[in-house]
């Protein structure tokens, strides 16, 4: 079996949600969302992990997760900050430039075939287990959890979303919608122009797996991303989706998406809370953890 990696996107700032929901505890024994995504690559059989974090955040992180790990499988720390941003970084700055920035701040770590995941979303075991099967046998491609966008919505607020155009199992193009929201008759809406939305529509989790020569691709993009940057501006992220939209459309790279029927969950807003933890206690209770 080759060696595979888990790379944890774990920095994001979490202002929808009210405060650090990486490190809340939410298991019946206080685990964290992203302890449960460890606990099945292990299974899968992933050999590394990859933790994207703050740099203040890695003695609390090795507490609370890190350490429990580090006899099962390989644990590393990246830090995303301004430090790798090429240009210098305007002042009033205080949001990271998003999840392709993430990403490249883990290229020291990496040096397999690594999937990559947010912290604050729950997968599913079976997603783990195709995607470690993919990164094993990639054959130059890059590989995308499919989920249901009925699915991955939130009774609680409105959501991002990246709605994926799929031919012959292979993404055609990624477009990403931030206003995502249920209305009162069950219907699922972009909010930002009131189109409805197909709830049957495959979209992006950010659960995907590269190869190590994606690096190198959005290094190029991120560069070009912040030199066209407007001056002053504070708040412009750079998203995954977005940059693996630009690839695919381009013809730099083809990406294979793997449908699943996994149950995902998450915690964008507060209000997801209860339900998460609900969730978790019966799969706990089914003898899955």
């Amino acid at each position: 079996m080759s060696r595979t990696a888990l790379v944890i996107m774990a920095a994001g700032m979490a202002s929808r949600y009210g405060g650090n929901k990486q490190i809340d505890g939410m298991g019946p024994h206080g685990e964290i969302l992203m302890e449960y995504s460890i606990m099945d690559a292990i299974r899968a059989g992933f050999t590394k992990v990859v933790f994207i974090i703050k740099p203040e955040m890695q003695e609390r992180m090795g507490e609370i997760c890190g350490k429990k790990y580090e006899n099962r499988i390989d644990v590393r720390y990246a830090f995303q900050d301004f430090s790798t941003v090429p240009g210098g970084v305007p002042a009033g700055r205080v949001k990271p430039y998003g999840t392709v920035h993430a990403v490249l701040c883990a290229r020291a770590q990496v040096e397999e075939p690594f999937a990559v995941i947010n912290a604050d979303d729950y997968y599913g075991v079976e997603s783990f287990a195709q995607m470690h099967a993919f990164l094993e046998d990639p054959h130059g491609a890059a590989g995308m959890m499919g989920y249901r966008l009925k699915n991955t919505v939130s009774a609680h607020g409105t959501v991002t979303r990246g709605i994926c155009r799929v031919e012959d199992g292979w993404l055609t193009g990624v477009r990403e919608v931030k206003r995502i929201g249920i209305d009162g008759d069950g219907r699922i809406l972009n909010e930002e122009n009131g189109e409805e939305l197909d709830p049957e529509s495959p979209v992006s989790m950010n659960f995907w797996g590269f190869g190590r020569e994606i690096f190198g691709k959005l290094e190029t993009r991120f560069e070009r991303f912040v030199r066209e940057m407007e001056e002053g501006d504070v708040t412009s992220e750079y998203l995954l989706p977005v940059a693996v939209d630009e690839m695919v459309k381009d013809g730099e790279l083809s990406v294979k998406v793997l449908p699943t029927g996994a149950r995902w969950f998450g915690v964008t807003y507060q209000e997801d809370r209860p339900k998460v933890i609900r969730e978790l206690s019966k799969l706990h209770e089914m003898g899955m953890y």
